[in-house]
Order: structure tokens, then sequence, then C-alpha cells
């Protein structure tokens, strides 16, 4: 008895799960990034502190990764279809619950937890079965599907403002609810692959007078491997690779949190800061595809693109606090934001081709896992390199640095599977190498050469990063605690004469309006003795 095709469509009904995929992604992770616009609202019905009530948001986040590895497993045990149904139903489970808005700790328990759990039940094998569905034109179809994240983020903005102008943010919440229903619809357009079921053939067939065939032993063992493989922690490839993961998601969540205090210091008006924003937004969207367009011809292996993007992202993020006006500041927003994009569109592509189809349910899970260390830790060092520097721009420099880092890591996976490439027994025909960076063939037999290389790279971050932060103090650039008018020392709250001792954005006085009744009028005073006459290019 034959096995069913094993052999991915790459096409098909391929391309309805990609646009379902796409679907998911803007219903789950660009809700979640535009859930900021409730934040105000929430505080304001609560009247609870900022800190307080972006917990909300960091439950969401942490649920989000900590359910990866649980969705890969029963991904692996029942079907991504069942999944993604079940996830939608939890993501809008947790948006209608919190609809009623009882306390603090229900929101927690559902636009937090529920919510959380409900988009990684969606993401995870969404993002998994295009891949599955996909081989030559994988990382094309993960490109396309990951783009949806942008294009709803960008719709989602306005209308997320509109619907609380109109409905309120309870009654906002039951229609975002609604909407997240359509992730169940999404869900059952993904059909699962006849390689994800077993053979219908019972495993005693047997040859005639040979027993059990070897033919229907290896067809049947990548099909019948029905398990989570917790032990790809202990292979090297997955390893470096997860450590990359580890130090770009330490960079990656720095630049959209330090951009709009950077512009307030080169004293832009908050309407020229929004745009950087959509500029952000639309250079995404645009290097996604277009970087999936790019990986799909074959031209560069998938690894060796990604190194470049991750090295050209470090590059954007050492020049960006070099900007002076908001011209230069765009340009090297929207480089990154390129560059970023065409990260985002293959990484998952990478892992696929790290760990292999038969495990990438398992490595996704556990990629993700070990990936939310770098987002919890990334933050908190770079806010703390910013306290002590005095200066948005340091926060910059350290992303850059982490980012070559990064890259120093996946070019020492890249030697180490040509290594072993090149170690089998099995002799193939070598493909043809069109690299558009030397292929480093001095490091053939050596591994710790390559680790000098990735050492020296980091090394000469750090090098470049002290440059520039020693440039800057050598050419009269005051700290943002005496100059800028994002960042103040406030001794005096005007009208009450309470005594402050505090560092914030001024922004941050906009958000006390439920908090410290005296904060409007202080924040005016401040506003018109600190801050420069709004920016015009």
């Amino acid at each position: 008895m034959q096995a069913k095709d094993t052999n991915p469509p790459d096409g098909g009904y391929g391309w309805v799960v990609v646009v379902s995929a796409f679907m998911v992604m803007g219903l789950t992770v660009a809700v979640l990034k535009t859930f900021g616009l409730f934040f105000v609202e929430i505080q304001q019905h609560f009247e609870e502190l900022a800190s307080s009530t972006s917990w909300i948001t960091s439950v969401t986040i942490a649920i989000f990764h900590l359910g990866a590895p649980v969705a890969s497993s029963l991904c692996v045990q029942y079907t991504h279809r069942t999944v993604v149904i079940t996830g939608g139903l939890l993501a809008f489970s947790g948006m209608a619950l919190g609809f009623f808005g009882l306390n603090m700790i229900w929101m927690y328990a559902t636009t937090g937890f529920l919510q959380g759990l409900g988009i990684s039940f969606s993401w995870t094998p969404a993002i998994s079965i295009v891949s599955h569905y996909f081989s030559k034109k994988r990382a094309l179809a993960n490109a396309i599907a990951s783009a949806g994240e942008c294009a709803f983020a960008f719709m989602f903005g306005p209308f997320f403002q509109w619907l609380i102008s109109q409905y309120g943010w309870e009654g906002s919440l039951l229609i975002i609810a609604g909407i997240q229903l359509n992730i169940c619809v999404c869900g059952v357009l993904m059909r699962p692959l006849a390689s994800s079921c077993l053979l219908e053939a019972s495993e005693t067939e047997t040859l005639p007078g040979n027993g059990a065939s070897r033919r229907d032993k290896e067809v049947k063992s990548p099909i019948t491997h029905k398990t989570f493989n917790w032990m790809l922690v202990r292979q090297t490839e997955f390893v470096l690779y997860a450590i990359f993961g580890i130090l770009a998601a330490m960079s990656f969540f720095v630049p959209p949190l330090f951009l709009v205090p950077l512009s307030y210091s080169l004293g832009m008006d908050e309407s020229w800061t929004a745009s950087l924003l959509s500029i952000l937004a639309m250079v995404d969207f645009g290097g996604r595809l277009l970087c999936g367009w790019y990986a799909n011809l074959h031209v560069t292996k998938t690894i060796h693109l990604l190194a470049m993007t991750i090295i050209l992202i470090s590059t954007s993020l050492m020049l960006l606090p070099l900007a002076n006006n908001y011209l230069s500041l765009a340009i090297f927003t929207g480089f990154y934001g390129f560059f970023f994009g065409t990260t985002v569109a293959i990484h998952i592509t990478v892992l696929a081709d790290v760990v292999g189809m038969p495990e990438f349910d398992s490595a996704l899970g556990l990629f993700m896992l070990i990936r939310s260390t770098g987002g919890f830790v990334g933050l908190p060092l770079a806010g703390l390199i910013v306290d002590m520097a005095g200066d948005y721009r340091a926060g910059f420099y350290m992303a850059g640095a982490t980012l070559v880092l990064s890259a120093g890591f996946l070019i020492i996976l890249d030697q180490l599977q040509q290594r072993k490439k090149r170690g089998s027994k099995i002799r193939t025909k070598p493909e043809k190498s069109t690299l558009p960076y030397p292929s480093f063939h001095i490091l053939k037999h050596q591994t710790r050469r390559a680790l000098g290389i990735g050492l020296f790279i980091l090394v000469l971050a750090i090098l470049l990063a002290f440059g520039c932060w020693y440039y800057k103090r050598r050419s009269g650039y005051k700290s943002l605690q005496s100059k800028s008018s994002s960042v103040s020392t406030i001794r005096n709250v005007v009208g009450g004469g309470e005594i402050l001792d505090c560092k914030m954005a001024l922004q941050g006085y906009r958000d006390f309006n439920s908090v410290v009744p005296d904060a409007p009028p202080a924040y005016d005073k401040i506003a018109a003795d600190q801050s420069p006459p709004p920016y015009s290019p």
C-alpha cells in the first residue's frame, strides 16, 4: 500500500491557506499592536496608574510567547485547523468578556490572558501550516502571510479610534471580539495536508516473503512522529539560531519605543512624529513583500539573506541617532523599517531550513518561547542605558550593537552547516554559489575562526557605538536632561505646590489626567517654557 503524497503542493490550494494566514496575522498581532489606543481610556475608567494599566498588554505578550509551545504541541497531536479555530474562540472570549470591565484584575484575565492565549493558538499554527504547504516558494508565502500584520495595523489605527469615539472602549472591545471571530472562518479554510495524516495501510502490511518492507518504513517514519520534540534544545544548529532570536528580540522592540521621544528631542511637532510611525508601517509592508519575492528567486541562500538584512538593520540603527531634522530621521526610519520587514519575512523560513519540516512545529514553539526572553530583557536594558547616558540615542546604539552580535551567530551557524555538509558521507554535486558577500572559504575546516569573526564583529560594533557617542559629546550636544523637551526634571508642580523629583517624557504628563489633577496646568507651563517651536521641514 502506498502512502499519500508527502510533497508540498507549492501552490494551488496553498494560496488559499496563505490568504487565511494573512487574515489571521491581521486579526491577532495587528490588534495587539494597536491596543495601545485603549490605554488611556481604560486607565481613566479604572483610575489606575499607567504602570498598572500597562500590565494588560504585558500579560498578552507574555502569554502569546509562553503559549507557543503548547500550540505547537497541539498542532502535532491534532491539526492546525483545530488549533486555529480554538484560538479564534479564545480571542473572541477575551475581548467579549473584557466588555464587562468589572475591575483591573478582570481585564488582566480577559483582554490579557485569554486574548494572549487566543493570539498564540491562532498565530503559531497559521504561520506553521504555510511552511507545510510550500517548499520552493516558502519564503514568498511566509512573506505574504506576515504582511497581514502591517496591512491591518495600518487600517486598525484610525478604525479603532473611530470605534472608541462612537461606542466607548467597552463597546469597541465587543465589536472587535466579533471581528476576531473571523479567525475561526480562516481556520476552517486551513485544510490539513495529506502528509499530515496517517497512512491508510496498517503497520502490519508486508511485502510477500520479505516481512515489513524497507520502503514502508522509510515512508512512514516522517509522518508517524506525533509527539512534541523538546530535545531540539540539544541540537547545536537550533541553539545557535535561538541565540540569534534572543539577541534580535532584544533590539527589535527598542526603535518603536524610543523613536517618538527622540523626535521630540529634535523639536518636532506631534503631527510630524506620527508620520514617522506611518512611514515605518508602510516600508515594513513593502520590505516583507519584496524580500519574499527575492528569496523566491533562490539567488541567495535564505540564511545569507537574513544575515545581510540584520547587518543592514544594525547599520541603520547606528546611523539613525545622527539625524538632526525630520528629513534625515524619516530617511533612516524608512531604512530601518524596510530591512526590519525583510527580516520578519524570512526568519521563519530560515528556521524551517535549519531544523527541517518534520521538526518544524516543535521548533517554532520552542523558538517563540526562547525568543521571548530577549523581548523581556531588551527594553529594560535599553532603558537603563538611556538613563545612564541621559540620551535616547544610546538606546539605538545598544540595539545596533546587539544586532551585529546576532549576525555573528548566523555566520557561525552557516559555517557549521557547510562543514557538516562537506563531512557527509553522501557526496552530492555542489550547488552553484551566488553569494552577494564573501563565503569565508578560509573557514572551511575551522569553526573556531568563525567564532572569532563573530567576536571581531561584536568588538567592532562596540567601538563604533562608543565612537559615535564620544563624537556627540565632543560636538557639544547636551543631554536630554538639559536640552530636550521630551525628558525633564520637574521639581515643582504648578498650582498644587507639590514637590516632585521625577524624570519622564512630557508626553507622559498627558496621561496623568486621571491620577494627578494638577498635571494638565503643570504640563502647559512646562511645555511653554521648555518646548521649542513646532518643527516645519
